[in-house]
């Protein structure tokens, strides 16, 4: 998907732009570069949508549209909507991860990625260490006991070898970025219903649209 700069209008009327939440992020992170404003306050209780959305309609209000946080551009523009979308993803609530799934959402956004969920990647129990000789590669085998056994009429004492093995990637590993994907996909929710909910969008309408919810099943 291309995200262009400007946001279009017909004749007098505004016309907003709709995308989904994800693609809502990327255009403000990575083509506005809005910045992630992170609240330093720990005694205000979240409800809702939290300290965050409360402070940008407060900012809002007394600024007209432009929503602070500016100062770090430098001088250069950041659309408004960019900055309200900037401070809705700081406004992530503890119980989804607060302030470093908040960061984790932005870089995302800004580097327009996904949250990897390891696609196609399937654990397979491999040996544990290989050694290469003239032959090619073969797996090592540890000494695990000894047997009696008889060969040609005598009792003889061999050893018993075992090829020790592992699982690559590991199960635990996919599982823990699912998980992560997961994690992502809940921030994502939350920041949509946000912004829907919060209506202070001026050029941009964010849609129901969402990533899939379990890409590496059916959901």
């Amino acid at each position: 998907m291309t995200l262009q700069r400007p946001i279009g209008r017909t004749g007098g009327t505004r016309v907003k732009r709709a995308l989904g939440v994800q693609a809502a992020l990327e255009w403000a992170f990575r083509v506005e570069q809005a910045q992630l404003e992170l609240p330093p306050p720990k005694d205000v209780i979240e409800e809702g949508f939290g300290f965050g959305l409360e402070y940008v309609l407060l900012q809002r209000a007394a600024l007209g549209c432009k929503v602070d946080g500016g100062q770090h551009k430098m001088g250069s523009y950041t659309h408004p909507d960019a900055e309200v979308i900037a401070a809705t993803v700081a406004a992530i609530p503890d119980r989804l991860g607060g302030k470093r799934t908040a960061i984790r959402v932005a870089e995302l956004a800004r580097a327009g990625m996904t949250s990897d969920w390891m696609p196609g990647v399937v654990s397979r129990c491999v040996p544990l260490e290989t050694k290469r000789n003239q032959h090619g590669d073969r797996a090592t085998t540890i000494v695990v006991g000894t047997e009696r056994v008889l060969t040609r009429g005598k009792w003889r004492t061999v050893e018993v070898l075992a090829c020790p093995v592992t699982w690559r990637p590991h199960p635990e590993q996919i599982a823990s970025a699912r998980r992560g994907y997961d994690d992502w996909w809940q921030a994502l929710d939350w920041v949509r219903d946000g912004l829907i909910a919060g209506a202070m969008l001026r050029e941009v309408e964010v849609t129901a649209a969402m990533p899939k919810v379990r890409p590496w099943g059916f959901g």
